[in-house]
């Protein structure tokens, strides 16, 4: 493989905010964000084809025509079975202390809402709640409808426990500063062991939340399942901006 004058892509690291969306649109692998920036890593990853393009919410992303590395089809799928092993192998560390025990909490909140006390009833169901933490084979899985949610949004959205937990099981993380690849097989193994009947997810308006779509998305798709799924944008004043069922 020598160097040729083709298609590549070009990335402007002033107008790049990292957060993470062209690296999950790469099939190739050939972007990772470093250093809270979107970098091409290997010229010989990069097929030219733009897939990063569309989903970059800040434009900085295009195609230039210029003396380049050759796409090397052949090191890109080495490339991605080393990334995939390597993201297996290293699963993040699930803590075994007792406030990680999977617990039932239906009982009790049914109780609560029933005592009159002058507190607001909490519609939480299921404990553990980050997505790390609960195990794909979770009781509380099997029949439930999955509420996946960034975890900035109870803070942003006033209602959340009366307008998205209640009848849903919730799972939340942050697909910036958690590991979104493990995130992804995480869900994939949920997907594939439980019948759920519905999915629900709420991220917030900010770019890098867009993220948790991305994912979500992904990890459907890899589990072959088909659920009827839901996307509700969440803007920073506690607003529903956007809402999209697949």
């Amino acid at each position: 493989m020598g160097r040729i004058t083709r298609k590549i892509i070009r990335i402007d690291e002033d107008k790049c905010d990292g957060c993470g969306i062209c690296a999950d649109a790469c099939h190739e692998g050939a972007i990772q964000i470093i250093n809270g920036k979107a970098k091409l890593v290997k010229e010989s990853y990069c097929d030219g084809l733009g897939d990063c393009i569309g989903p970059c919410p800040q434009d900085a992303i295009t195609i230039e025509e210029r003396y380049a590395d050759e796409y090397d089809e052949v090191a890109v799928q080495k490339h991605l079975e080393e990334r995939d092993s390597a993201s297996t192998e290293k699963k993040p560390i699930v803590c075994s202390c007792p406030g990680s025990a999977v617990r039932d909490l239906s009982h009790h909140a049914e109780a609560m809402e029933t005592t009159g006390s002058d507190n607001v009833p909490s519609s939480l169901s299921t404990w553990p709640v980050q997505i790390t933490l609960v195990p794909p084979n979770a009781p509380f899985l099997k029949d439930s409808n999955l509420l996946i949610a960034a975890d900035c949004v109870p803070f942003a959205f006033p209602d959340f426990h009366n307008r998205f937990i209640k009848g849903r099981v919730a799972l939340v993380g942050c697909p910036k500063l958690d590991d979104a690849t493990y995130y992804t097989y995480k869900l994939t193994e949920i997907f594939k062991v439980n019948d759920i009947k519905s999915v629900t997810v709420v991220y917030m308006e900010v770019p890098c939340c867009n993220g948790l779509v991305q994912l979500v998305h992904k990890a459907l798709i890899q589990s072959g399942k088909q659920i009827p799924l839901s996307f509700l944008k969440i803007g920073i004043k506690g607003d529903i901006l956007d809402e999209m069922n697949l």
